[in-house]
């Protein structure tokens, strides 16, 4: 964990930021996979370590706005399960080491939530992703799962927001140890991606590189020759000479920061021409999106350079025709980038997006634009230094989408569908990287990975 100051200025700061009241903050359960002693991983909930940084099951936490007051609820280990775990520290002491004094059992939550209940006083309480999380907050605060999101508080969201989403340079070492293993994952991809190779093998061979080192997946490994499945979740299928594949892949640090970055691999080791091409319009537009991010910039703008970009890059090659700024428009160009260009990153890989993403990527005055593409972007907003964000452009030939267009003569003046036909099974490219913001611009964060079209075919095919 992170020295005990961090903690304890990060609850002053929340403190701060919060009207009266009290603030609950459930950690997460062990969740069984089909009985409770044969548990998932356990992780805990980003919110709740970011602020008390305890890393084991079965702790809630209550902030007293009014009093100043802080206290965590837990129970030690019986001598039964320490048959079962070995010895364990006691809730005080490890408590002790992120400046927390008061510690409780959980029947003392129940009756200090019950007395503010009956007093009338306010508990703040954030989005809930754990079903059992939301049904301890029906059991305690009287609040039924069907109208828990009427009542989750808007004050404590966008102050967990306002303090999560500007990083630490501690927390962007986190940041770097988690890219660092994520850099060893891609690089062994590459090595290993062969004809005649199981998409499965070389997605088994990328998962253990993170538990070798310790630590758990960021998410789960999208590693696919149908790179146009935006999060292809099959590793079914042999690989064939001229397949490119999608991998997009990232472990988590130590203190469960989460690495993010998605390569796009050449089964025989080269790029045939027509790969080259596309890859070389994704490459671009992703290099003008870095270049462009700087503080005060809104991302949707650094989005729709990107996307510009690529319609620029399609218009060469006889795909896309008039006016790429007038085909961005009209939104052409969601055909065949029909995402974002990038989120935030930090202890979700998606930061905070349980949190809600309107408060992480949008304002009261930079609303999400529901148009088809648009709608995706997990974020608007101008972008601040300490902000750690993917970018992540890519081109998908999705035959489904295409011909749906094509039947409705969707974009007709910005698209040729026919000289498109050529094109249709060209499957996707994605090049994804993180970076920084900084006090004038933008760097990209951790090791460097084969990027370009050149580094790549020289690890692919060593």
């Amino acid at each position: 964990m992170f020295p005990k100051d961090t903690y304890v200025k990060r609850r002053n700061l929340l403190k701060a930021q919060v009207p009266s009241g009290l603030i609950l903050l459930p950690g997460n359960d062990e969740s069984p996979i089909n009985f409770a002693n044969n548990a998932y991983p356990f992780r805990q909930d980003s919110t709740f370590l970011y602020f008390f940084g305890l890393d084991l099951p079965g702790l809630a936490a209550i902030i007293d706005v009014d009093e100043g007051t802080e206290c965590v609820f837990g129970t030690d280990p019986t001598v039964e399960e320490i048959v079962w775990t070995g010895p364990l520290p006691l809730l005080r002491d490890r408590c002790e080491q992120v400046g927390v004094t008061h510690t409780a059992t959980p029947d003392k939550l129940e009756a200090i939530l019950s007395e503010a209940v009956q007093k009338n006083r306010t508990v703040h309480v954030l989005p809930q992703d754990r079903p059992e999380n939301v049904l301890k907050i029906w059991r305690w605060l009287g609040i039924a799962p069907g109208v828990l999101h009427k009542y989750l508080s808007d004050p404590l969201i966008r102050a967990v927001v306002r303090q999560r989403s500007v990083k630490s340079a501690e927390e962007i070492e986190q940041i770097e140890a988690a890219l660092a293993i994520s850099c060893e994952m891609h690089t062994t991809a590459m090595r290993l991606t062969r004809p005649g190779v199981v998409e499965r093998e070389i997605a088994a061979a990328i998962n253990a590189i993170a538990m070798s080192h310790g630590v758990q997946l960021a998410f789960p490994t999208i590693f696919s020759r149908h790179g146009e499945t935006l999060h292809n979740p099959c590793y079914e299928n042999a690989l064939k000479a001229g397949d490119i594949v999608v991998h997009d892949s990232g472990a988590e640090s130590p203190l469960h920061y989460a690495g993010d970055i998605t390569r796009t691999i050449p089964v025989s080791g080269r790029f045939s021409p027509r790969q080259k091409e596309i890859y070389a319009i994704v490459q671009t537009a992703q290099e003008r999106a870095v270049a462009s991010a700087k503080p005060g910039v809104e991302w949707r703008e650094v989005h729709r350079l990107a996307a510009v970009s690529l319609m620029q890059g399609l218009r060469e090659l006889g795909v896309v025709k008039g006016d790429p700024q007038e085909a961005v428009a009209a939104g052409a160009h969601t055909l065949f980038f029909p995402c974002g260009l990038g989120h935030m990153i930090g202890l979700d890989v998606h930061d905070m997006e349980g949190l809600g993403e309107d408060y992480v990527g949008y304002t009261e005055t930079i609303k999400r634009n529901p148009a088809f593409g648009w709608r995706s972007l997990r974020l608007a907003k101008p972008v601040e230094p300490g902000y750690a964000v993917t970018v992540e452009p890519g081109i998908y030939f999705i035959p489904h989408l295409i011909d749906r267009w094509k039947a409705e003569r969707r974009c007709e003046p910005f698209i040729d569908y026919d000289r498109l036909e050529a094109w249709r099974h060209s499957n996707g490219v994605r090049i994804e990287d993180c970076i920084l913001i900084t006090k004038d611009g933008c760097r990209i964060l951790g090791p460097h990975i084969p990027r370009t079209i050149e580094e790549v075919e020289a690890l692919a095919s060593a």
